[in-house]
Parts: C-alpha cells; sequence; structure tokens
C-alpha cells in the first residue's frame, strides 16, 4: 500500500490523470458540437438525452478521483422520507455554501448518488464557458453564464432557466448565493456590510447576494418544486486538508453534509420578502455548520432535528470510466510519440512533447486558481461597490 501511495505522488501519475480528463473532454466536445449542430435542432428531448451520458462520462472522471483513486467519503445527513421519495427524483436549486476547493466535488458526489450527475448544472462566470473541455461541455449543457452585470444576468437567467428545467429527466441546478468563495478578507469586507446595515453577522459564510436568487424565482415558480440547502463542512483538524492537491496525491478527505428540502411554494412571491428569505436561510445555515465545528455535529446547538446519516458505496461505473478514456488517451499519445520518433518526425514529436507540457502547465494552473489563496477578489468589496462597478 505504502508503494501504491508513492506511485500516486509521481507527477507522470498526474500527467496521466490530465492528459486522459483533457483528451477525453475534447472528444466529448465534438460529440457535443455535432449534436448541436445536427440533432437539437430537430429533436431536443433526444438531444438532452445523449448529453446527459457525455456530461457524466466527463464529470464521473473527476468522482473517479476523488472516490476510487483517494478513496475519499463523505456522510450524507437528509430526512429518510425526503431522500426516498423525492431526492433524484424532481428539478431543484442547491443553495450551498462556498468555502472549500472542493465543495463543488462533493456536491458531484451527492448527486451521483441520486442519479443526477449528467444532469447538473450551475451559475457560473460566462469566461468560464471558453476553457476547453470542462467550459465547453457545459457550454453545450446549457449551463447558466453569467457576466456579473445585473440587467444583462435578469434577461439571461430568464432565458436560461426556461430551458433548463424543460429538461425531460430531473436536473439540478447550483446557485452559490454569495458569489464567491469564502475567504478570511472577503468575510471581513461581509461583516462590514453587516454591521454598516444593522444586520446579523455570519461567521462561517459571506453575506448573500439575493439579486440572482430573486430574479430566478419568477421562472423557476411552476418549473422547479423544491430547493436543496446544502451545509457541507469537514473537521479542521482532519489529518488531510480538503484540497486538489490532496486528493491529487491519493490522499483521503472527510466531508460531511447535511441536506434539506424546501419546497419553493414556501419562499415568499414578494421580491423584498424573498430576498429577506434567503439572508434567514443564510443564518439558519451559520448556526448548522457552527454546529458542526463546536460539537461536532450539525444538530446540537443549530435548532434543526437530527436525522440519520448516509453513507453510499463507491459505483463501478466511474471507475470503468475513466479506465476505458486512460487507455484511449494515453494509448494514443503514445502511439504518437512512438511512431514520431521511429519515422524521425522530429516536427511532430516536439508539438506532441509540448502539447504534453501545456496539458501539465495548465493542470498545476487550475490548482493554483482553486486554492482559497488564489481566489478572486470578487467578493472583497461591498455588494454595494460591486454594483456601482457594473453600472
Amino acid at each position: 500500500m505504502s508503494s501504491l501511495g508513492e506511485l500516486k505522488k509521481l507527477r507522470l501519475i498526474h500527467l496521466c490523470i490530465a492528459v486522459t480528463f483533457f483528451i477525453s473532454g475534447l472528444v466529448i466536445n465534438l460529440l457535443q458540437l455535432i449534436l448541436h449542430v445536427g440533432l437539437k435542432p430537430f429533436n431536443v428531448v433526444l438531444f438532452r438525452r445523449i448529453m446527459y451520458y457525455l456530461c457524466y462520462s466527463l464529470n464521473s472522471q473527476l468522482l473517479f478521483f476523488a472516490e476510487w483513486y483517494s478513496n475519499s467519503k463523505l456522510h450524507v445527513y437528509m430526512d429518510p422520507d425526503d431522500f426516498k421519495k423525492y431526492s433524484g427524483k424532481e428539478h431543484c436549486m442547491l443553495m450551498m455554501n462556498h468555502a472549500y476547493e472542493v465543495d463543488w466535488l462533493a456536491g458531484w458526489m451527492f448527486t451521483e448518488k441520486n442519479g443526477v450527475l449528467g444532469n447538473c448544472k450551475a451559475y457560473a462566470k460566462k469566461a468560464i464557458s471558453y476553457v476547453p473541455a470542462i467550459g465547453w461541455a457545459w457550454y453545450f449543457a446549457e449551463f447558466v453564464f453569467l457576466e456579473r452585470s445585473y440587467d444583462k444576468d435578469k434577461e439571461i437567467i430568464a432565458r436560461q432557466l426556461k430551458e433548463v428545467f424543460a429538461y425531460p429527466d430531473p436536473v439540478w441546478l447550483l446557485l452559490n448565493a454569495e458569489g464567491t468563495r469564502f475567504t478570511p478578507k472577503k468575510h471581513e469586507a461581509s461583516v462590514k456590510f453587516a454591521q454598516e446595515r444593522g444586520m446579523p453577522v455570519l461567521k462561517h459564510h459571506l453575506i448573500p447576494r439575493t439579486k440572482g436568487f430573486t430574479a430566478s424565482l419568477p421562472t423557476l415558480r411552476g418549473r422547479c418544486p423544491a430547493i436543496y440547502d446544502i451545509n457541507l463542512a469537514f473537521k479542521k483538524d482532519a489529518k488531510n486538508p480538503p484540497t486538489i492537491s490532496t486528493l491529487l496525491n491519493g490522499l483521503p478527505i472527510e466531508g460531511f453534509m447535511f441536506a434539506r428540502r424546501i419546497p419553493l411554494e414556501s419562499v415568499p412571491e414578494d421580491e423584498t420578502a424573498a430576498a429577506e428569505w434567503l439572508q434567514n436561510l443564510f443564518r439558519e445555515k451559520d448556526r448548522i455548520i457552527d454546529s458542526f465545528h463546536t460539537t461536532g455535529s450539525f444538530f446540537e446547538t443549530s435548532g434543526f432535528k437530527e436525522v440519520p446519516v448516509m453513507h453510499f458505496k463507491y459505483r463501478p461505473y466511474n471507475f470503468l470510466n475513466f479506465a476505458l478514456w486512460a487507455v484511449f488517451s494515453i494509448s494514443l499519445i503514445l502511439y504518437y510519440l512512438v511512431s514520431s520518433f521511429l519515422s524521425q518526425n522530429w516536427i511532430g514529436l516536439s508539438i506532441a512533447v509540448g502539447i504534453l507540457l501545456a496539458i501539465y502547465i495548465l493542470m498545476v494552473k487550475s490548482i493554483n486558481m482553486s486554492k482559497i489563496s488564489k481566489a478572486s477578489s470578487y467578493g472583497s468589496e461591498t455588494p454595494t461597490q460591486q454594483q456601482q462597478k457594473s453600472k
């Protein structure tokens, strides 16, 4: 086991993982493009059903990385009746805290166990849609890409949500209402904003930005029956930190998630009241996370009724999917390298080596960008300052 653990720390193994994901992503992008042009105009339902499997094939590679490769675990607390009756069987909006490098991956682990990984979507920055593999895949999968200009985004949200919730199978749409990942600097700005307005200060969250949520509500009503409040936490004294680098080195992390279903009809229709409802939701979320970090339980001091924990087995499809893509991608690269060397095609060999180097640099850059210390500056200013800049 120790030798296997050391093997997972080799940069060559990391490169093989990156090559597999990037090449498979480009192949999937090509298939998506063909279907987008040749099938979607004539049969959008069939297009979206096929798109589910293509997105699953790409996303599940990252789940292999989190589960089979690093042996990470996720403890999920959810009302068993809600889980059995609703989870994975309806459209929903996910409202999740955004405090970790891997919170999105933990969310995907949960959605995959509910059979909706291929139909997972999110509000995302428009710039991501230009990124090869993952960004292009999200574009063809009809993610909600925003420009962070409220007037433009309001129209985009209304139009795109109609498309998203017209899918024949359940769609789970993620909204990070905090707008950006939690960092000490952004939390300081959030605390100052709350104090200046006489609002309760949140200890573990940023003050949520309500406009995206309230702009979504008119389109959500009648299409999306529920909001799933997702509260994710990792123990502060955990042996391995919840980072991409930890997983890439084959080390396990252990997450804890409390999910609760909230009927959308409980959200007020009035825009001001709906905004206050969201603020109150985050005060509840703050009590839940605070309870976990102070007592080790989501329920001890949060005021919420305790629900049983669920554990899910790793699905073999993730392993098989990654293995097939790895054999295809690495064999393709090795064949080209060997054939170029034997035929003395030095230009082709140089290009191939350059591409491999570029993939490795892109992987390293992506990991660095995911780090908490490298998070975007969005959110370091108060919401008022952000709105002034967008005018």
